[in-house]
């Protein structure tokens, strides 16, 4: 098990590690991740593996953060990730989250989402996070304007051609 990052009323967030290659695989291949993040090309554990290694794992000893995994406080598998990332074409880090669609509209991106903003600012001293969005996700922009990121244009990233909409953490927040 990763070390722990946050821990809130209902979850709990920690570094990934190779012991969720299984959970890799299932979420990276659900619709919603497929149409709004893309396909990552994940279908199986090895590649599962090397996803998270090559990933978050890389991102931990690399920038000392990434994405992590969410799980139930009271223990069990993973339900979703939710975590930072540093980017090419990004400024700052961004904020990322995507979860198994059984628990979609139960609060529990909000509150891991909320748990990764305190981690940035309280441990990590990051003056400002940012998020890219799909402008066809509509839950996901809902929850970005809930936890208090505004709306900061559109931005395009290296090798891409999908403008994406941009949203950062006000100062005051």
């Amino acid at each position: 098990m990763g070390t722990t990052i946050a821990t809130t009323e209902r979850l709990r967030l920690r570094e990934v590690d190779e012991g969720d290659a299984g959970f890799i695989v299932d979420l990276l291949n659900q619709p919603d991740f497929l149409r709004f993040i893309g396909d990552r090309g994940v279908r199986d554990i090895g590649q599962a593996r090397a996803f998270l290694r090559d990933g978050p794992m890389a991102s931990y000893a690399r920038h000392g953060l990434g994405m992590y995994a969410v799980e139930p406080r009271e223990g069990g598998p993973p339900i979703g990730m939710c975590g930072l990332v540093v980017r090419e074409g990004l400024p700052d880090p961004d904020i990322g989250f995507a979860f198994l669609p059984s628990f979609y509209g139960q609060g529990l991106a909000f509150e891991a989402a909320r748990a990764v903003l305190g981690h940035a600012r309280a441990a990590l001293a990051l003056p400002r996070v940012l998020a890219i969005v799909s402008p066809g996700n509509t839950r996901s922009i809902a929850l970005l304007r809930r936890l208090g990121l505004r709306d900061a244009g559109t931005v395009t990233l290296p090798a891409k051609d999908e403008e994406l909409l941009l949203f950062e953490t006000a100062e005051d927040a």
